[in-house]
């Protein structure tokens, strides 16, 4: 039997002093609710550029040249504007679902 030969295991290093107190810091600023606010843009900007990601492929130019990739950024900006408008005017679906047994049971007078 051939047995592949592993490095020893090793525990990483601790942070230094001035490292954590800079994250203990960091930490704690992220519960204010200015940091909050300013997050939820960043957070909004991140899910545009994932759906656009996703649904358009744009990690990658279907063009050479700044120019064209240019105008591909543009329309797939105008696409992902579009079905968001879509999704909008057609309101939130609401389904129509029976409930579990275990929420029936939660739910049923004794």
């Amino acid at each position: 039997m051939h047995h592949l030969s592993h490095p020893p295991r090793a525990l990483a290093p601790l942070p230094t002093r001035e490292l954590h107190e800079i994250q203990t810091r960091n930490r704690l600023d992220q519960q204010t609710e200015d940091w909050q606010q300013r997050y939820a843009i960043r957070a909004g900007i991140e899910a545009t550029i994932s759906q656009n990601v996703r649904t358009c492929g744009l990690r990658r130019s279907r063009y050479r040249g700044l120019a064209r990739t240019h105008v591909q950024h543009v329309l797939t900006a105008l696409a992902c504007n579009l079905t968001r408008i879509a999704d909008w005017i057609a309101g939130p679906t609401t389904t129509c679902r029976r409930s579990t047994r275990f929420h029936a049971l939660c739910t049923a007078t004794a």
